[in-house]
C-alpha cells in the first residue's frame, strides 16, 4: 500500500506538510456550521468499530438526525507511526489496506452520507469489501487514489488528528461530541447526546421527540467490544 482540520501537527516535523495539505483540502468542502460535531476515531478491523458503524451511526442517516449532525470518520485508530513514517496497524496489514481504502472513499465523496454508505458496506463484512467497491460507481476513482501516494498523506493526517486528541483516546471506537469524548463502550445514548447538544436555529429533528426514540432509551444498554490502544498487535 502506498501507506485527515486545523489540529496542531504534533507527530514529526516532516508531517507538517501532510497535515497542511489535508487541512487545506478539508476546508474546501467543510464550511462553518452550527451542527453538532460528531467524530468517530476507528480502525477497520476493530469488532466494536464495525458494530458502531453498521448498527449505530446508521441512525443518523435513517432519520432526520443528519440535518443537525456533522459526522467525521477518522480511520486510524490504534495504529502506530514510526520515525520513518511507516504505519503499523493494530490488526495487521489488511487493516492498513482497508483504512486506506476508506480514507480514499472519504476523499472521493466529501459528503458524509455518501462515504458513510460505502464504509458501512465494507464494515458490514470486511471479507467482501471488493463487492462494495464494484457497486460504488466510483471504483476507478478510489482505486486511483489507493494506488497513488495520496493514502499515505491522508492516513498521516488522520494519525495527527487521533494523536492530538485531548484527552488521549484509550480505545476504539472513540467518539467525540463537539470535541468531548462520549462513552462508546455503551453507545445506546449517543442519539440523545446529539439531541441535547444541538443549539442551532433549525427545528430539532423529529427523532429527538419520537416515541420510538424514548423507548430506545428504556431498552437494555449494550456494551461494545472495544479495542484498547495498549493491546497486542498482529
Amino acid at each position: 500500500m502506498r501507506s485527515s482540520s486545523s489540529n496542531k501537527c504534533v507527530l514529526f516535523p516532516c508531517l507538517f506538510f501532510a497535515c497542511l495539505l489535508f487541512t487545506i483540502s478539508e476546508k474546501l468542502v467543510a464550511g462553518e456550521s452550527d451542527k453538532v460535531k460528531l467524530n468517530l476515531y476507528y480502525e477497520s478491523l476493530c469488532p466494536g468499530c464495525q458494530v458502531f458503524i453498521v448498527n449505530y451511526l446508521v441512525k443518523i442517516f435513517d432519520s432526520d438526525l443528519h440535518t443537525v449532525t456533522d459526522l467525521k470518520l477518522v480511520p486510524f485508530g490504534n495504529a502506530k507511526v514510526s520515525d520513518n513514517l511507516t504505519v503499523t496497524c493494530q490488526h495487521g496489514e489488511e487493516e492498513c489496506k482497508l483504512n486506506a481504502i476508506e480514507a480514499c472513499a472519504i476523499r472521493t465523496w466529501p459528503d458524509s452520507k455518501k462515504h458513510y454508505s460505502f464504509i458501512r458496506c465494507v464494515e458490514n463484512d470486511t471479507t467482501k469489501w471488493e463487492s462494495c467497491l464494484k457497486n460504488s460507481r466510483s471504483e476507478k476513482a478510489i482505486n486511483d487514489c489507493y494506488n497513488s501516494d495520496l493514502p499515505k498523506t491522508l492516513i498521516l493526517g488522520y494519525a495527527n488528528m487521533t494523536l492530538s486528541l485531548k484527552p488521549q483516546h484509550k480505545y476504539v471506537p472513540w467518539v467525540t461530541l463537539n470535541s468531548k469524548p462520549l462513552n462508546a463502550e455503551s453507545p445506546d445514548d449517543f442519539v440523545a447526546q446529539i439531541c441535547k447538544a444541538y443549539k442551532g436555529k433549525a427545528a430539532l429533528p423529529k427523532l429527538c421527540n419520537s416515541s420510538a426514540f424514548s423507548k430506545s432509551l428504556e431498552s437494555k444498554v449494550l456494551k461494545l467490544q472495544v479495542s484498547y490502544a495498549d493491546e497486542a498487535r498482529n
